[in-house]
């Protein structure tokens, strides 16, 4: 299949984001682990098994249960339908929300290195996220396959 120019920059974008995503966390991960205070088994369950719970259940709810899937697949159509991912302008303001949530973990994390809010609640919440971000990159496949959309993103 030949996809238009504006499906591949679409699509492309979607996984850009998934990827760009998953390395903002794995690199907020990385600066975590070195600076907060608990032993291992404490950071282990904060930053990694308790938000990889959510991860998989963000990603299992909206692809199984069909009004989700329908909600987040007409998202995504209108997202692309209105040019998202196609310009320079919402490429960077992606990349700017990306950035800001980096930020705000990053800050959170050197708060709780002096004696602050522990930031488990935002590795949870980010890593929610990253599991919307991988479900939209499945629903676009599937999209893919649609043959009402076909004439509209196919050349």
């Amino acid at each position: 299949m030949a996809f238009t120019p504006s499906w591949r920059n679409f699509r492309r974008m979607q996984g850009s984001l998934l990827a760009a995503a998953s390395l903002i966390y794995a690199g907020a991960v990385v600066h975590a682990w070195r600076v907060l205070p608990g032993d291992d088994g404490v950071k282990l369950r904060r930053m990694l098994i308790f938000p990889g719970l959510f991860f998989t259940l963000t990603v299992i709810v909206i692809l199984a249960a069909p009004p989700l899937r329908r909600f987040l697949t007409r998202h995504t159509w209108i997202s692309f339908r209105t040019g998202f991912g196609q310009s320079v302008i919402s490429v960077l303001g992606a990349v700017f929300v990306l950035v800001t949530l980096a930020g705000v973990i990053f800050w959170q994390t050197y708060g709780a290195s002096h004696g602050g809010r522990d930031p488990a609640s935002l590795f949870t919440g980010y890593a929610a996220g990253i599991g919307l971000l991988l479900a939209q990159v499945i629903l676009v496949r599937s999209l893919e396959r649609d043959p009402g959309l076909k004439d509209l993103i196919e050349e």
